[in-house]
């Protein structure tokens, strides 16, 4: 069989820990037997990120700009416990949110669904696509210590170095403390309230925006404006003619909602509740390993990833020989992503295809009973009795089927 041919690179984003390992199963065993696969590759991994003191980070995300797609294997951002495990010379911050403040796009994960996986909660019958902020908060805050005594100061000057505003955030005469600050930029707001609203029309989904503004009176409130400004402007119509509302209310709101609800919605968050809520409905739709993520920016840039993280404990296992049962889904997932839009933007349809067989493949493995460890508890299928596969046989049954 001739393998299906490419025009033009993924840009390539390996990864750490357990994730790695599968990352290479991946290609090997599902994509480098049917595609002539093209790529131009930047180890991420912890290592490289400090050998080249994460230079390597920046140069994959203006790669991903001049190529349009990019895949990236899950990563560690690490603490202080990896900064002593892996020696690093210092606390690198996320691979994740470098990317997504130079491509300054927005997150959008939407859980995969299969026949026998029910969700936690059982009124979700659609899927509800999480969009989020890929810019700002504390991905890009400064922060630091204080001692007792001291005084922390919101300042900004102007170009001249002169004080414009100077705001006392808190005196520490009681105790030593800890400060932070966060900023954002409008016109990263703007592309954030455009992506969603275009995303919405394209899937033809209610769009719920939510923040805090009631507490946060300046930082919330104006992501909240600028959504309300550019819908009034710009889409209020469009949504109208596609049937589709946009709502926006408060996050504590939101949640309460999201759980009555049956799914089928678009929720669009700040960078830090798009988060931890990603992880609360990719979990309750069944689980983190079952997720899409996809980053895109209003230039039409892509980079799909997975959306957990690098499996440390199966790692340790995996290097002790003992056997594993990692799931691989959302990295397959992301391989799919990636090659799909590829197919899309450089006209070969035998790309898109073979990644939607790919993930059908990979969907029915499941629904045929064979499975990871994790998803075990999950199934429940009439006349169908789960069995648990190693990581690699799962990639294995998932081949056979596509041969």
């Amino acid at each position: 069989m001739s393998k299906i041919q490419m025009k033009n690179p993924v840009v390539e984003m390996d990864g750490d820990e357990m994730t790695r390992v599968l990352w290479q199963w991946i290609k090997e065993d599902l994509i480098l037997p049917f595609v002539d696969l093209k790529t131009e590759y930047y180890d991420l991994g912890l290592v490289n990120r400090d050998k080249t003191d994460d230079q390597v980070t920046v140069d994959a995300a203006n790669a991903n700009k001049k190529y349009k797609v990019g895949v990236k294997c899950a990563t560690i951002t690490p603490n202080a416990q990896r900064v002593e495990e892996y020696k690093l010379k210092q606390m690198w911050k996320s691979p994740n949110g470098t990317i997504r403040r130079i491509l300054d796009g927005t997150v959008f994960r939407a859980p995969i669904l299969a026949k026998g996986i029910t969700p936690y909660i059982p009124g979700w019958k659609k899927p509800i696509v999480l969009a989020r902020h890929a810019y700002g908060d504390v991905y890009s805050g400064v922060e630091t210590q204080v001692k007792q005594g001291n005084k922390a100061y919101l300042v900004v000057e102007d170009e001249q170095g002169g004080v414009v505003e100077k705001l006392l955030i808190h005196d520490f005469r009681e105790s030593d403390g800890i400060v932070q600050s966060i900023h954002n930029l409008d016109k990263s707001i703007a592309s954030f309230a455009r992506s969603c609203f275009n995303y919405a029309l394209d899937v033809k989904m209610p769009l719920w925006f939510a923040t805090k503004d009631t507490i946060s009176k300046k930082y919330d409130h104006h992501f909240k404006d600028i959504f309300a400004e550019i819908y009034d402007k710009e889409y209020k119509e469009k949504f109208a003619a596609a049937g589709i509302e946009y709502m926006y209310t408060l996050i504590d709101d939101a949640v309460a909602r999201i759980v009555r609800s049956e799914g089928g919605i678009l929720w669009a968050c700040k960078n830090y509740d798009g988060d931890v809520m990603s992880d609360m409905v990719a979990t309750a739709y069944g689980s983190l390993g079952l997720m899409t993520s996809v980053l895109v920016s209003p230039d039409g840039n892509y980079e799909f990833e997975a959306a957990h993280g690098t499996v440390t404990r199966h790692y340790y296992k995996h290097l002790k020989g003992e056997e594993t049962s990692t799931n691989s889904v959302a990295t397959i997932f992301a391989w799919t992503g990636a090659l799909a839009k590829r197919g899309e933007l450089d006209g070969t349809p035998e790309l898109c295809a073979f990644a939607k067989k790919l993930e059908q493949a990979t969907v029915a493995t499941i629904e045929s009973g064979k499975m990871t460890g994790d998803l075990i508890p999950l199934f429940h299928a009439d006349g169908i009795v789960p069995q648990k596969l190693d990581s690699r046989a799962f990639l294995k049954a998932v081949a056979a089927r596509m041969q």
